[in-house]
């Protein structure tokens, strides 16, 4: 009886930790180039753009070479920033996210193609728009960004080491194809003139 309480004790254990790691499988947070979000349990295709999460929370990859503290931070909750040209709000988020050293991905909202694609992620066009992992700030209190990227675990003075350099900000949408003109027909050269017999050389009109 011992032995067979034993059996069964370890078979449900093997099967707890079989429910634990089907629970815990990396689940992919995929953004479309126009905006769109989706979810999938297969990894992205290079040129998506993808945060994945693990057990419900979200994981993404770290730049290497940044601290274990920072690292982390970035891996769990990654910074997206969107701005838009002549923004003074938001270079002055641009500015906090620098001088805190918080890595970011910065998407740029500039035309009507961007903005129908920026609407469909936060509701309207209030810029800048920061999103701390799965958290959204729209317009910019400074205390609030500050106080969330803190809970998000983000050093309060900047780890980043002096050669870091975050990329440049890209298109939030992808810029419309060219479109096709129609080729252009060859001129066709201008028929020859046709020599015409005048009409005074023979005034008769004596045919030969």
């Amino acid at each position: 009886m011992k032995i067979f309480t034993h059996r069964l004790a370890v078979a449900m254990s093997g099967a707890l930790l079989a429910m634990t790691a089907a629970q815990a499988q990396t689940v992919y947070r995929v953004v479309d180039p126009d905006g769109r979000v989706r979810f999938t349990d297969q990894p992205p295709a290079p040129a998506e753009k993808a945060t994945a999460t693990s057990g419900g929370k979200p994981v993404s990859a770290a730049p290497s070479g940044l601290p274990l503290e920072l690292r982390q931070a970035v891996s769990k909750y990654p910074v997206t920033l969107y701005t838009a040209t002549d923004c003074a709000p938001c270079a002055s988020g641009r500015e906090l996210l620098t001088n805190r050293g918080v890595p970011f991905v910065e998407r740029t909202v500039n035309t009507a193609e961007d903005g129908e694609a920026f609407k469909r992620i936060s509701g309207d066009l209030s810029l800048p728009f920061l999103t701390i992992g799965v958290q959204r700030l729209k317009g910019l209190t400074p205390s609030e960004w500050e106080q969330y990227l803190t809970a998000a675990g983000y050093p309060a003075t900047s780890l980043l080491p002096r050669n870091y350099r975050n990329a440049a900000a890209t298109p939030l949408a992808p810029p419309p194809a060219p479109v096709a003109t129609k080729a252009e027909e060859p001129k066709r050269p201008a028929p020859a003139p046709v020599d015409r017999p005048d009409p005074n050389a023979n005034p008769a009109g004596i045919k030969f």
